[in-house]
């Protein structure tokens, strides 16, 4: 049975939706570095990250990662709808990208909250748009370098 591009969008739209809910939680019931100890490694806290993946390029602004975000969430759509071996992949970049963009029209920032790490060494907060895009990509590189992978 031949999937359609429909319900690629639907995925897409529903890692939209958990990432917005989750942070929408956040939002509202966490202040500003507020820590919840959740397992010895992992924590959920209130960040705002006006950079990119690790807070990285913050000096660029919000425009700079609101033109980026929304080329990229054209490009998959594009590619979504043209490309259906890769179609698992580019929907959860998009439903991550689209997250990630909704925060910073909305807030000029994005929400992150989830918090690993291992004694003092702590990975950067991120959220459910970033796990979305890294499990995107993953798959690519997979696909990419494993060509007979099925992504789909």
């Amino acid at each position: 049975m031949k999937k359609f591009p429909l319900l690629f969008f639907a995925a897409a739209l529903a890692v939209l939706a958990l990432d917005q809910a989750t942070k929408y939680y956040i939002r509202t019931h966490l202040g500003h570095f507020d820590v919840v100890h959740i397992l010895p490694f992992l924590d959920i806290v209130y960040a705002e990250n006006t950079g990119s993946a690790f807070g990285m390029f913050r000096s660029f602004g919000s425009t700079f990662f609101i033109i980026i975000s929304t080329a990229a969430v054209a490009a998959l759509s594009i590619l979504i709808i043209k490309d259906s071996h890769g179609r698992t992949a580019y929907a959860l970049l998009l439903g991550g990208a689209a997250g990630n963009l909704l925060d910073r029209v909305l807030y000029g920032h994005v929400i992150d909250f989830i918090d690993i790490y291992a004694g003092s060494l702590h990975w950067p907060a991120f959220n459910i748009a970033d796990s979305a895009l890294t499990i995107g990509i993953a798959i690519l590189f997979i696909k990419a370098f494993f060509g007979s992978c099925r992504t789909h």
